[in-house]
C-alpha cells in the first residue's frame, strides 16, 4: 500500500510542478482566448458523456439480452439453436448502438461543425 501512496504522491507533485514550468509560455503569450479553451473543454466533455451513456445502454441491453437467452435455454434445451441464433442477432442489433454512439463521438471530438467556427 506504501507503493501505491508514494506513486499517488509523487504523480500529484510532477502534476503541479508541471503547471508552474508551463505557465511561462502562458505568460509570454499574455492573451487566453476563453472561448476556446470552454469550446474545446464542452466538446470533450459531450463526447465523454455521449460514449458513458451509450454504452451504458448496450450493456444494460446485452446483459438482458444474454440472461434471457439463458433462461430460455434452461427451460427449453430442444430450441437450443433457434434461440441462441436470435440471440446473437440481437445482440449485433444491440451492439450497433454503441457503434452508433462512436460515430457520433468522432464527429464532436474531430469533424464538429462548430469548430472552423470558434477556432477561427
Amino acid at each position: 500500500m506504501s507503493r501505491v501512496l508514494t506513486f499517488v504522491i509523487v504523480a500529484f507533485m510532477v502534476c503541479a510542478v508541471s503547471n508552474v514550468a508551463f505557465a511561462a509560455d502562458a505568460a509570454a503569450a499574455g492573451y487566453v482566448d476563453w472561448a476556446k479553451v470552454i469550446f474545446c473543454a464542452v466538446s470533450i466533455f459531450a463526447a465523454g458523456m455521449c460514449m458513458g451513456i451509450g454504452t451504458l445502454g448496450t450493456g444494460l441491453g446485452m446483459g438482458s439480452a444474454t440472461a434471457g437467452a439463458a433462461e430460455a435455454v434452461a427451460r427449453n434445451p430442444e430450441a437450443h439453436g433457434k434461440i441462441m441464433l436470435t440471440m446473437m442477432v440481437g445482440l449485433a442489433m444491440t451492439e450497433s448502438i454503441a457503434i452508433y454512439a462512436l460515430v457520433v463521438t468522432l464527429i464532436i471530438l474531430y469533424a464538429n461543425p462548430f469548430k472552423a467556427i470558434i477556432m477561427g
